[in-house]
């Protein structure tokens, strides 16, 4: 058989695959809640599995493959997973704190810092090693700190924090 068609038999049987999730290079530190979520993620992706394998042949497999890459990842989440104590300081911004902040623009925003996987900047969770929870991490109330945005730097103050409870 001519090398050129393995070469496209194999071409083929990747292109069926679905691109890897990335695990990004940080620390995956995570809130007690994070942790539950992503064990959550895990048995669901387990149940769906099953389900679609217990369909066999009629089963489709492009979804099965995409189902067991999120099943490779997020088991190595929860893997690497690092629990952070459960944030209760008023007087230093920790991962699970909550943070009032205000902006230059005099506009206050609330947010929680959080690990990679729980972020969901909708609902005011950030990433602690995001630029702004890089920012916030550390400060105090009554602190200046200097947020480096892709849309241009922002001094920001810290205004309240309060723990994750």
């Amino acid at each position: 058989m001519s090398r050129a068609f393995v070469n496209e038999d194999q071409a083929a049987a990747q292109a069926d695959q679905p691109v890897e999730r990335r695990i990004s290079a940080q620390p995956n530190y995570v809130t007690a809640s994070g942790l539950a979520q992503l064990q959550q993620r895990v048995a669901a992706l387990n149940a769906r599995h099953a389900q679609l394998q217990a369909e066999g042949e009629r089963g489709d497999k492009q979804r099965l493959a995409e189902i067991e890459r999120d099943l490779r990842y997020f088991t190595a989440r929860v893997q690497s997973a690092q629990v952070v104590p459960t944030a209760t300081s008023t007087e230093k911004v920790q991962i699970g704190s909550r943070v009032r902040f205000v902006g230059e623009d005099d506009q206050e925003h609330q947010v929680q810092l959080v690990g990679e996987d729980q972020a969901d900047a909708m609902h005011g969770l950030i990433n602690w090693g995001s630029p702004l929870g890089r920012a916030l991490l550390g400060a105090a109330p009554g602190d200046e700190v200097l947020w480096q945005r892709p849309a241009g730097d922002q001094v920001i103050e810290v205004l309240r924090i309060w723990g994750d409870a």
